[in-house]
């Protein structure tokens, strides 16, 4: 890793410009989910500002759910990041209860829909070949982890984000990466969650393919109710459970 391609920063905006400064870092150093970043140490003196400063981006990432410390290991990035991101955290007050896992699911209907459409609208071969590629990756995950391939799905969702051609997607969806992550985490106690959506992923790329955006959006809004079914279920047998 070169520590030299991280450039000093200017004193103005300078919490803003630190972000920035990072985000391009990661960036350069084409570091993935999963991969270490330099000590606050390292960063702050190629940064050339305190290590507070560098504590309190790396804290705001943290709260996104971009990064995870762990105890005496590091700092290590847990989703994509770009320059262009937002920085403030999208949440509700809740867990995993219905209402709050219902509310996330409402705006996942909204975007996931519309991004679907869109890239099916502008995608090049290249985006197509490399969507593909990302499917691949999650349905191998799927198939030998009993259905444990939330990392993949994500990715998956994301490849469609971004060739959506609109960075607001990416940013929105960045900001929400805790909301949405709590439906891998067999919400309402249901252990097979999610897997009645797996099929529509493949549907939903073969419409993005044909460059068919109306296909894309009826496929995405396919999945999203599956989820919804699920959800449905988890609470239905959860009230049942209260009654016995």
């Amino acid at each position: 890793m070169d520590q030299r391609s991280l450039p000093p920063i200017q004193t103005t905006a300078r919490d803003d410009a630190v972000l920035k400064a990072l985000a391009e870092f990661v960036g350069t150093e084409g570091l993935k989910p999963g991969g270490r970043l330099p000590t606050e140490r390292i960063l702050a003196e190629r940064l050339r500002v305190s290590r507070n400063t560098v504590r309190e981006a790396l804290t705001r990432w943290e709260g996104l759910g971009l990064v995870e410390r762990r105890q005496g290991s590091g700092t290590y990035l847990k989703a994509a990041v770009s320059p262009d991101m937002l920085h403030l955290p999208l949440t509700l007050a809740g867990g995993n209860d219905f209402t709050s896992l219902m509310q996330t699911l409402e705006i996942r209907r909204a975007l996931e829909a519309e991004a679907a459409a869109l890239c099916a609208e502008r995608a090049s071969e290249a985006d197509i070949a490399e969507i593909a590629r990302k499917l691949d990756i999650m349905e191998h995950a799927f198939r030998t982890r009993d259905g444990m391939s939330s990392e993949e799905d994500w990715e998956f969702h994301q490849a469609i984000y971004k060739v959506s051609g609109n960075p607001l997607f990416e940013q929105i969806i960045a900001a929400m990466y805790e909301l949405f992550h709590r439906f891998w985490e067999h919400p309402l106690g249901v252990r097979d969650f999610g897997h009645a959506s797996f099929p529509y992923h493949r549907t939903i790329y073969e419409r993005i393919a044909a460059h068919d955006p109306q296909g894309a959006r009826d496929e995405a809004l396919k999945l999203i109710a599956t989820v919804e079914d699920d959800l449905k279920r988890g609470v239905a047998k959860l009230k049942l459970a209260d009654l016995t």
